[in-house]
């Protein structure tokens, strides 16, 4: 045998060698979480920039993208009280490569509100809980409320003489003050916005007397004395308003209303790419310099894993569908 031949069969053999052992590592499962992720990731967020849980997304998919190893890019999809942006994500594919917001309207509310929605939230799988912004009853600070008991003791004997903004129907500040006027027995009238500046604008120059504002909305307008707050809606006060009672404190006991931010991918997602997932959402979000920005910010941060939020969805659901049932509420 020639030596070119001999140099040849051996090249023919290095390279049979050389593919099965590509084909082996490749089918590896510690090779394939190795690999993952290997380009940048896709957070699609169903609402605007520059509002709240945009702030949330962004400051937490840059920690959570230096964990990865890949950049996070945010995608702004607003549009039909989150469904628009929520159903981009829900016909994404399941690879591991898109993450999504999932809020009180997304997964709870807009099931209830609308008859027919174009995704459900079965079509994805939970990663965990990662903050809320509590709600806060403000008023005009040229109002005659000083107390949320003042407030509701006279919104109760004037059934229908006042008014309330709201940042748009079938929002957690929307169905937080129909929960008030359940609680309550008082019927106050509902006039909708199309977000929160608008609605807030309006309260602070007094077109209307009143409204439910969350954390990121309007906790720098009630600093500044541009709105009074009269109640927090979380079961306990909150440590960017230490001197703001609870409605349970005001005469409502067992008050709670809050609009939760929860993380979430297309349903399929492979498992040990969602436990991946999960685990550095946790991780990153209680990074103390990412979880003082976004306290400062509002927030408040309390991340939980997957089947958490899950039982949380549900109790939630649970809850709020009974009530939307109850005071007929229907946004078709």
């Amino acid at each position: 045998m020639t030596l070119s031949a001999s140099l040849s069969r051996r090249s023919v053999l290095q390279a049979a060698l050389g593919s099965a052992a590509a084909i082996t590592l490749a089918s590896s499962p510690a090779l394939a979480q190795k690999a993952y992720p290997n380009k940048p990731l896709r957070w699609v967020i169903a609402y605007p920039a520059g509002g709240g849980q945009d702030f949330l997304a962004r400051n937490l998919a840059v920690q959570m993208g230096k964990q990865l190893g890949q950049s996070i890019v945010i995608d702004n999809r607003p549009g039909a009280a989150g469904i628009i942006g929520t159903d981009v994500a829900a016909k994404s594919p399941a690879d591991g490569y898109t993450l999504v917001t999932g809020d009180n309207g997304a997964m709870v509310l807009n099931t209830a509100l609308y008859k027919k929605l174009p995704y459900s939230p079965d079509d994805f799988t939970p990663l965990g809980f990662m903050a809320g912004f509590p709600l806060i009853l403000v008023v005009n600070p040229n109002s005659p409320f000083t107390s949320a008991r003042q407030w509701l003791d006279e919104v109760k004997k004037k059934p229908g003489v006042y008014s309330y903004a709201s940042p748009g129907a079938g929002s957690p500040h929307h169905l937080a003050m129909e929960l008030i006027k359940e609680r309550s027995g008082s019927f106050i009238v509902h006039v909708p916005y199309r977000g929160t500046a608008m609605a807030i604008q309006d309260v602070i120059s007094g077109q209307l007397p009143m409204m439910v504002v969350d954390t990121a909305g309007g906790l720098a307008q009630i600093r500044a004395g541009k709105v009074r707050a009269l109640a927090v809606l979380s079961p306990k006060r909150i440590a960017s308003l230490p001197d703001v009672p609870t409605l349970a404190e005001s005469g409502l006991s067992k008050f709670e209303a809050v609009a939760w931010q929860g993380l979430y991918v297309p349903k399929g997602t492979p498992a040990d790419i969602v436990e991946r997932l999960s685990a550095e959402m946790q991780k990153a979000i209680v990074v103390p310099e990412l979880k003082a920005r976004l306290e400062e910010f509002g927030l408040e941060v309390t991340p939980s894993d997957g089947p958490h939020l899950a039982r949380f969805v549900q109790n939630e659901t649970k809850f709020w569908h009974k009530l939307i049932r109850e005071r007929q509420l229907s946004l078709d």
